[in-house]
């Protein structure tokens, strides 16, 4: 049997024209506008709604051709988006009220719970199970979630059922803007119970609160913000499917590396003696392994160098005999001034490589200057050359520019 269901609401013909449906909506919209009718905001909405799937050819197409229950089935039928979409859209996931075909409540789904979880690089390394208390509504058992001890309630008159409380606020004349919110008498819950019906458990909120203990497993090779789902162990709700609990893992900073994907990183000062010399040091690894690292003499090391160690950075996510690289940046301590005489000086400039060739040049445009050491707060090396100059200037006359001569008399 063919759905009627929108042209009913419009008081139209199935085989209606465009200009015929566009005549019934403006009449019923005017007649049942909120402006006119507060009371009667629910039944402009389902006169809106119908309108906005027969006035467009397309949804009116599919609408002729499965209807509200078959739309409602999510098939994606002749390259148009399903019905759940369409209705989402203008009522949030329900069809007139939060109803669908038949009267039954759409079941919709709670939010997410999201926990951080502090985790150190070690952890992400090794591989850690963390235990996590969480503090979670879980249906009542006293009641089975109906809030009663007879089962029974009433459907708040207010909202009429669906939880929400329809407003209007006038925008300019003709236009008003619709507003929803949770109504403010059963608290969004559809229905009233009476105070000497509630459970005793629950106090009428269907749900109570429960202490719950979470396993984490923190995988080798985990990241920074990556997620572990807990699926259906979110808060519980009557007639709602609990959503999940999501642990986000936040690393805490190490004193030592750096990570990069797979990898890690350090820094590492030598000397100016083992830069040139060769040196060995030990890294103490992640998991408490102590690497030497060792580098051959003669092999010169520049400030800023970067070594790798293959195979020591993290392990892959869920394929951990398989591991990143460490880097190894370097940078060189150099001596303090005077650390040797001129005679141990010469020793050692005798071994390095030669000094470049210098030629002295000549006449009277060579002038020798002193270097000093640079103060990048001191300002007053900036200005003491021209503090100087200014010192051997003659009087200024007052009211004239420095340098001016006044003129002889």
């Amino acid at each position: 049997m063919a759905d009627n269901k929108l042209y009913e609401v419009l008081g139209v013909s199935r085989n209606a024209s465009d200009n015929e449906i566009k005549k019934a909506y403006r009449k019923l919209a005017k007649e049942f506008h909120p402006d006119k009718n507060p009371e009667e905001g629910h039944r402009f909405k389902e006169i809106s709604y119908a309108y906005e799937v027969l006035s467009d050819p397309k949804k009116r197409s599919v609408y002729d051709k499965y209807g509200l229950k078959g739309m409602q089935e999510g098939g994606m039928h002749d390259g148009f988006a399903p019905a759940e979409d369409l209705f989402s859209h203008f009522f949030g996931g329900g069809l007139f009220g939060g109803f669908g075909m038949g009267g039954m409540r759409r079941r919709h789904r709670g939010e997410d719970t999201v926990h951080p979880l502090k985790v150190t690089l070690e952890d992400m390394y090794m591989g850690k199970t963390a235990k996590l208390q969480l503090s979670k509504n879980v249906i009542c058992t006293t009641c089975k979630g109906k809030g009663s001890k007879s089962g029974a309630a009433t459907t708040c008159r207010t909202c009429k059922g669906c939880g929400l409380k329809v407003t209007y606020r006038q925008l300019a004349p003709g236009m008003s803007q619709q507003m929803q919110s949770r109504c403010p008498d059963c608290q969004g819950e559809g229905e009233i119970i009476k105070e000497k019906d509630r459970c005793g458990s629950c106090h009428g909120r269907k749900v109570c609160n429960e202490t719950k203990i979470l396993e984490v497993h923190v995988d080798k090779g985990m990241k920074e913000n990556q997620k572990i789902f807990f699926r259906g162990e979110g808060d519980q709700q009557p007639d709602v499917e609990p959503g999940d609990v999501v642990i986000i893992l936040q690393q805490k900073p190490h004193e030592k590396f750096q990570r990069s994907g797979d990898d890690i990183h350090l820094s590492h000062t030598i000397t100016l003696t083992e830069a040139l010399c060769g040196f060995a040091f030990v890294v103490r690894q992640l998991d408490g392994r102590d690497l030497l690292i060792k580098h051959s003499p003669g092999e010169i090391i520049k400030p800023g160098d970067v070594k790798m160690v293959p195979g020591e950075g993290m392990p892959q996510y869920k394929n951990p005999y398989e591991k990143g690289n460490m880097y190894v940046t370097f940078e060189i301590r150099f001596p303090d001034n005077h650390f040797a005489n001129e005679t141990q000086l010469k020793q050692l400039e005798s071994v390095l490589p030669p000094r470049p060739a210098f030629t002295m040049p000549v006449g009277e445009n060579v002038e020798e200057v002193d270097m000093h050491e640079y103060d990048p707060n001191d300002r007053s090396n900036a200005s003491g050359r021209g503090e100087a100059y200014d010192s051997d200037d003659e009087h200024h006359v007052h009211g004239l520019p420095p340098n001016v001569a006044c003129a002889q008399q």
